[in-house]
């Protein structure tokens, strides 16, 4: 039997490999933001949200209510990186961050409670959630959030919703060259930090090509979307796991740890 899923960040990334691969076998509505992205396939109803746009987050809700009246799964892709300095940040910058990554989600999963009932809400987090990556607390601090609030959920609710947590690592995709150009202007204004900003622009840049396949991680989400009894939280990649031992570390020798492996790859990156 066919289910409905529901996922934003869709057209792009791990949302574009999960619309592909979950649609061979279910109905699935695939939230987008630039239509130019659209590839029409069998299974997929596409419909547009604008994660910053409330007016669109409820529109987009209110589609799928008109159109089905049950939902399976619902799979929170959707995200951006603000990336900077603390002590420079522009906090209109961290705001729209939180609207992004953590404030959209639960105002689009609220609207849609009432047809979630016995359903599944998996939320596509990262090890950034355990909180140990400098000069990127903005999108750190929105994952860890999104976390929260989401267990609460998951505490709190009477309709039987399972909430799954998936923290992966680097994953090879085109966030990174996207994060890159949305931050050029504030990164270029720090020269204080020029030396440690220029490697996170160049290191982002690599993560584009480089760590886990978009394709593996969707079949991981896919397994875990399928599985009788999921965990409510999973790690993918050996630097995601890395990022949740050292959470358990007291935080003065994580900083310790931090700081002496920023230096370390700062002087020796290529």
């Amino acid at each position: 039997m066919k289910m409905n899923i529901v996922i934003t960040g869709a057209t792009s990334g791990i949302g574009k490999a999960l619309t592909e691969l979950l649609a061979v076998e279910n109905n699935v509505f695939a939230g987008y933001r630039n239509h130019d992205l659209i590839h029409e396939r069998p299974n997929v109803t596409y419909f547009y949200i604008d994660m910053k746009d409330r007016k669109s987050i409820y529109e987009a809700a209110e589609h799928i209510k008109s159109k089905v009246e049950k939902i399976d799964i619902l799979i929170n892709v959707a995200g951006c990186v603000v990336a900077g300095p603390v002590e420079v940040l522009d906090t209109d910058r961290l705001r729209e961050q939180f609207e992004v990554n953590t404030f959209s989600h639960i105002e689009f999963t609220q609207k849609l409670l009432p047809l979630l009932e016995n359903g599944r809400i998996i939320n596509i987090s990262s090890m950034a959630s355990f909180g140990n990556f400098p000069f990127i607390s903005p999108y750190c601090a929105s994952k860890r959030a999104l976390d929260i609030f989401f267990n609460a959920l998951a505490l709190e609710n009477h309709k039987n919703i399972k909430v799954i947590s998936i923290k992966p690592g680097v994953i090879a995709t085109p966030i990174w060259k996207k994060s890159v150009e949305a931050n050029i202007p504030q990164l270029e204004e720090c020269i204080e930090y020029q030396k440690e900003l220029e490697f996170l622009k160049l290191n982002a840049l690599k993560n584009t090509d480089k760590g886990l396949n978009v394709s593996k991680v969707a079949e991981f989400v896919k397994k875990v979307a399928y599985c009788k009894s999921p965990k409510s939280s999973y790690t993918i990649g050996k630097d995601a796991k890395f990022a949740q031992i050292l959470s358990y570390l007291s935080q003065d020798i994580v900083n310790k740890l931090v700081k002496f492996a920023l230096k370390y790859r700062i002087n020796n990156f290529k």
